[in-house]
């Protein structure tokens, strides 16, 4: 059984709009995963889609408190990582910039040591006027495809990394 995220209360699955659940099994180790997660900045080298990705208040990682910004499919947001538990564990709040209608998400991310590397898993609640509009009604199972191709990136990345480490 592997970890889940821990939900701050008003995130929670069971009070949200919108949910999605991702994971996969990477052949590398746990700290070569994480060291891609948190070096935000850099997400666009194995993912594309996230290249506009700029960490605010100071430092190359994300951290807890870090506060960033990204524009995520065209549309930008504000984020501060809630939870940062080292190689295990990483979350953050979203809200979306100039919405007005309280919209927010929360995105986390378990990576559980295995025998051959790890188990990586994210989760993500979305709440409000705002997600329910764009991701619920104009883009049924967007955050779930969005975050598929994401966690498939991550690992390639990681276990490219491992093996050129290893080499």
């Amino acid at each position: 059984m592997y970890d889940r995220v821990i939900w701050p209360e008003r995130y929670s699955p069971k009070v949200s709009a919108i949910y999605a659940l991702n994971d996969i099994d990477v052949k590398a180790p746990p700290e070569v995963v994480w060291k891609l997660l948190v070096d935000a900045e850099k997400w666009s080298r194995y993912f594309p889609a996230e290249d506009q990705v700029k960490i605010l208040s100071g430092g190359r990682e994300l951290g807890l408190g870090t506060r960033y910004s990204r524009v995520t499919v065209g549309f930008p947001m504000s984020l501060v990582v809630t939870e940062c538990v080292s190689d295990r564990r990483l979350a953050w709040a979203t809200t979306v910039d100039g919405d007005e209608t309280g919209s927010s998400a929360y995105h986390g991310w378990v990576i559980t040591p295995t025998a051959d590397g790890c188990h990586v898993l994210t989760e993500e609640t979305q709440q409000g006027a705002w997600f329910l509009e764009e991701l619920g009604r104009k883009h049924p199972g967007a955050l779930y495809r969005y975050h598929e191709l994401w966690v498939e990136s991550l690992a390639r990345a990681a276990e490219a990394e491992f093996a050129r480490m290893a080499g």
